[in-house]
């Protein structure tokens, strides 16, 4: 694995265990596509750092969990100001 991606895969780990971003998130800050980021700390980061993949993994699982609550609390609010 090339420097940069393992740096990039690092700094993205960090980021989203410290901030509890989503993928989407993370993707707009570091400017990257989604599948970028998804492949970095799914298949990438295992080979790195095993104890940040978990880490990792619990807070895309919530992310995961609690997407549909997020997705209807947008369209209320899209309704809302119409």
């Amino acid at each position: 694995m090339k420097d940069y991606i393992r740096r990039r895969v690092l700094e993205v780990s960090i980021y989203i265990s410290e901030t509890k971003a989503t993928v989407r998130q993370a993707a707009r800050v570091f400017g990257v596509s989604k599948s970028t980021i998804h492949k970095d700390v799914t298949e990438r980061l295992p080979q790195i750092k095993k104890e940040l993949a978990k880490a990792v993994r619990k807070v895309l699982e919530y992310n995961k969990a609690e997407r549909h609550i997020r997705g209807g609390e947008a369209t209320r609010r899209k309704y809302k100001n119409l």
